[in-house]
């Protein structure tokens, strides 16, 4: 049996969680997926995927043995030539929170897919942090400025927040005049956070962190935005999430003398070795629209 579309298959199961989709997926039949899966169990000599009823589970060996199929797929197409090379298939799995496939996935994706016709992008929403191997992501991308440890941190840019309030909140509560000020306030934030913590920055570089509370919290940032401009309380967002809100005026900048401090954004992959071959595809877009 073909060992080289075994391993794809292997590698296509893993990526949809099916045999019948990756049977869908590759134009075969099901019971030629199960004959694959069997050919590669017993080329690795070891149970590679638990299957139920209700779900296949893979085992500690199958994540090794993920690894090396999927090298094994790379370097199958780069012998078939450089326009194989260009044009990368599969399934590309992305994890990240709903900010970031709002604003920096979703104006990309239609070009970006419209180039590579043959691929596949899954995006899993998720605001907290996720194991790689262990939800087979290819990529995660985060905003942040301590990217977790155990995986290749790329940096993509920066994302800038702004402070900001309703007219109407504003004319209820008053305007802070310093970050001091900011506890007397109802600060809306992040329900992720166990303990909230604005920090700020003046024109001379000079850094302050305050502690907020509020009666409010969310894990979407247009869910913020969307509370402040109903008169509920201050906001700390990014910029590009409360932009049009500002432009219309149903949001005002507070404190503008004050910067919140801007986070990183990263890509976090596993390996430089053994990556889904439209990673770095993506990446560079992901950098370019950025820079834009």
């Amino acid at each position: 049996m073909d060992r080289i579309m075994a391993a794809i298959t292997y590698n296509r199961i893993c990526e949809l969680g099916s045999l019948s989709a990756a049977a869908r997926s590759l134009g075969i039949s099901r019971p030629m997926v199960s004959r694959y899966l069997d050919e590669m169990e017993k080329w690795a000599g070891s149970r590679l995927i638990h299957r139920s009823t209700r779900r296949l589970t893979i085992t500690p060996a199958g994540e090794k043995t993920l690894e090396k199929t999927r090298q094994l797929a790379l370097l199958s197409q780069g012998i078939e030539g450089g326009a194989t090379r260009l044009a990368p298939s599969g399934t590309l799995r992305v994890a990240c929170a709903h900010f970031t496939a709002t604003h920096l996935l979703a104006p990309i994706v239609p070009t970006f897919l419209a180039r590579y016709p043959a691929l596949r992008i899954e995006v899993e929403i998720n605001n907290q942090p996720v194991s790689l191997v262990g939800e087979r992501i290819d990529l995660a991308i985060r905003i942040t400025n301590e990217p977790e440890p155990g995986a290749i941190a790329r940096y993509l840019g920066t994302c800038r927040s702004v402070l900001c309030a309703s007219p109407g909140y504003l004319e209820r509560a008053g305007t802070p005049a310093s970050p001091e000020e900011l506890p007397q306030y109802n600060c809306l934030h992040y329900s992720r956070f166990s303990g909230q913590s604005w920090s700020f920055r003046d024109s001379e570089n000079r850094g302050t962190s305050v502690a907020v509370r509020g009666n409010f919290s969310a894990g979407i940032s247009s869910l913020l935005c969307d509370m402040a401009a109903a008169d509920v309380g201050l906001v700390m967002v990014p910029e590009i999430e409360a932009r049009a809100a500002l432009e219309s005026g149903r949001l005002v900048r507070v404190l503008p003398q004050w910067e919140p401090q801007p986070l990183g954004i990263y890509g976090l992959y596993q390996s430089r070795d053994h990556q889904h071959a439209a990673l770095s595809l993506l990446l560079e877009a992901i950098k370019r629209h950025l820079a834009r």
